[in-house]
């Protein structure tokens, strides 16, 4: 009985160590454990999630050399920029019969319309959130950071173009602007804001805000919803003057081992009842038409996900700039040096 057990182990380890592994790099938060629990079951294989906390920060890592990455979750701009270098694969649609839940609406509206190298995931936008215990008279409007009364209680996002582009929008400008006077106005305005804030961050706000370390914070949507949900206290509002938009994509890098498993991985995602139980956990909304019909009443009042259309005629998507992105980059380093 003690050999055939020794032998049983044995068998397990040895399975265990030809199992495949697929290697994926994603947001923090970004895929429901149990979503993850049901693919590693059904296709007997093992996922490991690194992750991110900006575009330029991923992007950076893989023109680095850094490889072994089987999936990776960019935003849309960046894939345009990925794509012009040659870093992606295109995908076999024959394997990821899904595709037909795509919204067409947004496809329409992004640079791979066809989904030749990438598939939408979500659907995000940034936004604010506020302690409605701590601030009295919120407004929805980006002119909250400049309140002398929440100073040191703030942060903004430490991410270029999120964050110059919410001063963009508190002036009335294009988030995807080449103008440099416009620049240089969000410029100022940015110092002005930074002059209130606690910190740039991309991570520590959501437990900020949960935890009344912070009042206000501009944070993702889906992050956002996900503390709101626990804490009542927490209120999302959606700036009137427009807040950007952020398609998340799934894609293949070159040189990606786990290439079947990764098409598995987005088709599993992709499929309306395991991508509704990935919307509730996740907080953001995935444009799959078929699942939005199996969301709960809940997940649909999620104000950042019923944005007013008067609001939402003024969101914009961030594009790529190509060589116009050194203009931010400029305005960005001053902002950083600013004291």
């Amino acid at each position: 009985m003690r050999g055939l057990k020794t032998l049983l182990v044995a068998v397990l380890l040895l399975a265990s160590a030809h199992a495949e592994t697929l290697h994926v790099y994603t947001w923090a938060d970004y895929i429901s454990p149990e979503v993850v629990k049901q693919f590693e079951k059904q296709h007997g294989c093992k996922v490991v999630i690194d992750t991110f906390d900006s575009n330029e920060g991923m992007y950076a890592k893989l023109k680095a050399g850094a490889t072994g990455y089987d999936l990776v979750f960019p935003t849309a701009y960046m894939i345009q920029v990925m794509h012009a270098q040659g870093m992606l694969q295109n995908l076999d649609h024959a394997l990821l019969p899904n595709l037909k839940h795509i919204d067409p609406a947004l496809l329409a509206k992004l640079p791979d319309q066809t989904m030749q190298h990438s598939v939408p995931y979500t659907l995000g936008y940034a936004v604010i959130a506020v302690r409605k215990d701590k601030v009295k008279d919120a407004e929805a409007s980006w002119a909250m950071f400049d309140r002398p009364a929440l100073a040191r209680r703030v942060t903004l996002l430490d991410d270029m173009r999120e964050s110059i582009g919410a001063a963009l929008k508190s002036l009335g400008h294009s988030i995807n602007t080449r103008d440099e006077a416009q620049l240089a106005a969000a410029r100022d305005v940015l110092i002005r804001w930074k002059k209130n804030i606690a910190r740039f961050d991309n991570e520590g706000y959501k437990a900020g805000i949960d935890s009344a370390e912070f009042h206000l914070v501009h944070g993702y949507s889906g992050d956002l919803f996900q503390v709101q949900r626990e804490n009542a206290k927490v209120e999302l509002l959606i700036p009137r003057e427009g807040v950007t938009i952020s398609s998340d994509e799934f894609v293949i890098p070159k040189g990606a081992k786990q290439t079947a498993l990764a098409h598995a991985l987005i088709n599993h995602l992709l499929d309306p009842a395991v991508a509704a139980e990935n919307m509730e956990w996740m907080g953001y909304l995935c444009p799959n038409l078929a699942a939005l019909k199996k969301v709960s009443p809940e997940f649909l009042q999620n104000p950042a996900i019923q944005i007013p259309d008067d609001v939402k005629a003024k969101c914009e998507v961030i594009e790529d700039l190509g060589a116009d992105l050194a203009k931010y980059t400029k305005v960005w380093d001053a902002v950083k040096a600013a004291r």
